[in-house]
């Protein structure tokens, strides 16, 4: 048979040893009809096989279904698999028709992505989704190569229980992408009113799902994380394996005699007042020659975390730590991320110190790297350290770093990095866990002493790497793509401003762009034009440079608690600048260098990290927003002074000035008439009236809903009646007859849930 087989199999009714032989030769999957055509089985000899098959099954000599059969432990050659997890950037799939009545755990098999052009045709693979892969043995385990990526996947959904009038079960989606409820076949002892995760109950969709997980009470408090933590699949709880290996090498000994002795400097840790590790801190005094010496200290975190340890495989598995108002998700293990890792007051610690040599022009002359151990004089917050320096209470310390900053802030004005001005909300939760505050956080001069004292430590640990020529992961920021130059040009065009293809892009030609501009309104606006213009920044191990810090080598070692990448730059440098320590006598990995699996392929695990850490910004994100739409559940009705941040054809999204929150404005809220889309100009205009609505215009606007499980906002027009009745007035002054686009009812493109409208549980 072309195709399924080999060889051709002898006729009639096959041995035990003949039905393996076929199954381990197939190049498709391998169920009872394929068998019975490979061996030419009629009528009671197909009823024989299948008590065969039957029989090996229950000795434990093949697994599988009536479709596929596979031998005990193996897989077939092209088969469906299932997702189950992401480790180190790289899926790990089972086959998808394991269950869990098998007697057998199902085999796991590393799933190898296209890459390159072939791969960017095809999404990424997540948790939960089907393929079609041919798989391979590899040593002693399998692989996987997709072929196709199958619909309808068995990804998991997180949502509401609802019961309708006749009892049926509906699970309100927290997703706001999700429009739609969907029906419950398997409540799994769910009530109404619980979060719960549920999965298709079958292949089609009309199965249902079926409820594999309560979770609790939606509005209770750290709630709202924990939908994040689920929905984006971030992994929250350490194997006994990673903990038990963090807590042996919390007890590994920093010995002064193998590492430099920087306990006599009054280094400070300047830190938010919330902190919950400690992984930098900072020291300078002048040099006599206008210039300063500076000591930047950051936790040594490749001595504890040895690489192909468990603990350091679940660290790769997060790329960073995910930080939330109400919990953070270390990358570490407690007891090193919170601990021995975390640079405390008074406390011995081994660190990984870089050594600056600062001239008078604020350029970074010299640099070196040691191992250390430190003791930090003081953690201070950025409110408390600014209050000294501003009430001239500072001690020579801070007075220190104050004026070794003042040279490096002129090395960066001159430098002319991309200065865009982006408030960041800050969620201040009760004891109770509820919201006491929502604000902006204060931009401090604190902030930006700490920023440009890691920033330069950050350069001097790319270049120390590539002096050595060794491998380095870099922070890489690309130049605009001309795509969105051009629609930049486009756009910029609309306000009677040129904006000119072809010259050297830079930083600075922003920077000049904004500061010509007086009208705040206008600068606002095109201020998130050249934001939207951005490319994402990344990982990886050739260097692009950073556009937006005008840099052209760039890494982070600053925060190895919380960033692999910065953990893997550790490591780089302890092999470049041979900065082993002794072999440790504990059960642990010897090295605290690269392993040869990174070094030969930084650029899968640079891949890696840099998804985790889109995953972990979008779960960030997803969770303020829950929390501000939960703190506005209250003042539904109330009005708020708002800016317009996006424009499309079916409406407007707009964010309340001062406190964040985006909310769509749907089209038919903004009255009678219809109104026209300008894409280039990312307006709607007003085909009556000529009134227009645009990027960054400020409105007032009455908050409609907020749904706290979603996270989503609604807005209408404070004046949305009167204005109905102007356009109307008007039209039939011209002889129109304006059409009414209809009301917005949310939801009812599905069952209407009531979760979903009015952001609290149903009665």
């Amino acid at each position: 048979m072309p195709g399924m087989a080999k060889f051709k199999f002898p006729q009639g009714l096959p041995t035990r040893q003949q039905v393996l032989d076929f199954i381990a030769q197939s190049d498709e999957p391998a169920g009872k009809r394929e068998i019975s055509k490979a061996f030419g089985l009629k009528g009671a000899e197909k009823i024989a096989l299948k008590a065969l098959l039957k029989d090996m099954a229950e000795e434990g000599l093949i697994d599988g279904n009536r479709s596929a059969f596979h031998a005990m432990g193996g897989v077939p050659k092209v088969t469906v698999l299932r997702i189950v997890e992401i480790d180190e950037g790289e899926p790990v799939a089972i086959p998808d028709s394991w269950s869990p009545e098998d007697a057998s755990p199902p085999p796991r098999l590393r799933v190898v992505e296209p890459r390159g052009k072939q791969r960017d045709r095809n999404a990424a693979l997540r948790v939960g989704d089907r393929v079609l892969a041919r798989t391979e043995e590899a040593g002693k385990g399998w692989i996987a190569h997709p072929m196709k990526k199958l619909q309808g996947g068995e990804e998991q959904m997180m949502g509401v229980v609802e019961l309708d009038g006749t009892g049926k079960g509906w699970l309100a989606p927290v997703d706001k992408r999700v429009r739609n409820a969907v029906p419950i076949s398997d409540l799994g002892g769910a009530e109404e009113g619980q979060l719960v995760l549920a999965e298709p109950a079958g292949r089609s969709p009309r199965s249902g799902m079926r409820v594999v997980a309560v979770l609790g009470d939606p509005l209770a408090p750290r709630a709202f994380s924990l939908i994040a933590i689920h929905k984006h699949g971030i992994p929250f709880v350490f194997p006994e394996g990673a903990i038990a290996e963090a807590e042996l090498a919390a007890k590994l000994p920093v010995s002064e005699e193998s590492r430099e002795d920087l306990r006599h400097l009054p280094i400070v840790a300047i830190d938010p007042a919330d902190a919950r590790d400690h992984d930098d801190a900072i020291w300078a005094e002048p040099d006599g020659e206008g210039g300063f010496r500076a000591v930047v200290a950051i936790a040594d975190v490749s001595f504890y975390v040895r690489p192909g340890g468990q603990t350091d495989r679940e660290a790769r598995k997060r790329g960073n730590s995910v930080y939330f108002p109400d919990r953070v998700v270390p990358m570490l293990p407690e007891v090193l991320s919170a601990e021995v890792c975390s640079l405390k007051m008074g406390a011995d610690r081994a660190a990984m110190a870089c050594h600056l040599s600062i001239d008078s022009s604020g350029h970074i002359r010299e640099w070196r790297f040691t191992r250390a151990v430190v003791r930090i004089a003081e953690v201070i917050a950025y409110e408390e350290a600014q209050r000294r320096i501003d009430a001239d209470e500072a001690e020579a310390h801070l007075q220190n770093l104050w004026a070794a900053w003042r040279l490096l802030e002129k090395a960066r004005n001159a430098r002319d990095p991309l200065n865009l001005e982006l408030p960041e909300r800050r969620v201040v939760l009760d004891n109770q866990g509820k919201i006491a505050e929502i604000a902006i956080r204060e931009r401090l001069d604190a902030h930006r002493v700490v920023e440009d004292f890691m920033i330069a430590a950050n350069v001097a640990a790319a270049k120390a790497l590539e002096a050595k020529v060794a491998p380095v992961v870099y922070r890489i920021h690309e130049p605009p793509s001309r795509e969105k130059l051009v629609a930049l040009k486009d756009y910029l065009a609309t306000f009677e401003r040129k904006f000119t293809l072809g010259q050297v892009v830079t930083p600075s030609l922003f920077n000049r762009m904004l500061k010509d501009i007086s009208d705040e309104a206008e600068k606002a606006l095109i201020m998130e034009a050249v934001l939207r213009s951005q490319t994402q920044a990344y990982y990886g191990p050739r260097n692009a440079g950073h556009f937006g810090l005008a840099l052209g080598s760039y890494a982070h070692f600053t925060s190895p608690i919380r960033r692999y990448s910065d953990l893997l730059v550790h490591r780089a440098l302890v092999d470049a600048y041979g900065l082993e320590q002794p072999r440790p006598k504990a059960d642990l990995p010897p090295t605290s260098g690269l392993s040869d699996r990174d070094r030969g392929d930084l650029a899968r695990v640079s891949e890696a990290i840099s998804n985790a850490e889109r995953r972990a910004m979008e779960a960030e994100r997803d969770t303020i927003d829950r929390y501000v739409a939960a703190w506005l559940s209250g003042k539904v009705g109330e009005v708020f002074d708002t800016r317009i941040t996006g424009v499309q054809k079916f409406g407007l999204f707009a964010t309340i000035i001062g406190l964040g929150g985006d909310g769509l404005v749907p089209i038919s809220t903004l009255g009678a008439e219809r109104f026209n889309y300008d894409e280039k100009a990312q307006r709607l205009i007003g085909e009556l009236s000529g009134e227009e609505f645009a990027m960054g215009q400020i409105l007032k606007l009455r908050l409609a809903e907020a749904n706290p499980l979603t996270g989503a906002l609604k807005f209408e027009p404070v004046d949305v009646a009167e204005g109905v009745q102007r356009i109307e007035r008007r039209g039939e002054k011209l002889g129109h007859k304006p059409k009414r686009q209809g009301n917005y009812v949310p939801g009812k493109r599905g069952r209407p849930s009531n979760i979903r409208h009015q952001g609290r549980k149903k009665k």
